[in-house]
């Protein structure tokens, strides 16, 4: 089985310069789910399995669609055969390079 890193920006191009409001219930969707998540400045990473992961990208979606006219997504995608903890690995793997 495959897990995937999921890296998911979205918000509304229809409510002007701040769209702050709306990446915190998209952020908010993302904690709710339970999964493994981090913050960014440009975008939120979502770890799990295909299936959990994909739910999360929909409610995120579906949640803001409800007060948008348009919306703008990005979504980049790890797939890899592996067990869990690959968010926190590849930031440590840097890191340990860095150092």
């Amino acid at each position: 089985m495959m897990g995937v890193i999921a890296e998911i920006a979205i918000f509304p191009m229809d409510k002007g310069g701040s769209v702050s409001e709306w990446v915190a219930k998209a952020v908010s969707v993302i904690r709710a789910s339970g999964l493994p998540h981090s913050f960014g400045p440009m975008g939120t990473c979502v770890e799990g399995e295909w299936e959990a992961v994909m739910r999360v990208v929909d409610r995120c979606y579906r949640t803001l669609e409800k007060d948008s006219d348009r919306l703008y997504m990005t979504l980049k995608i790890d797939a890899r055969r592996g067990g869990d903890g690959r968010l926190s690995q590849k930031m440590a793997s840097v890191e340990d390079r860095l150092a």
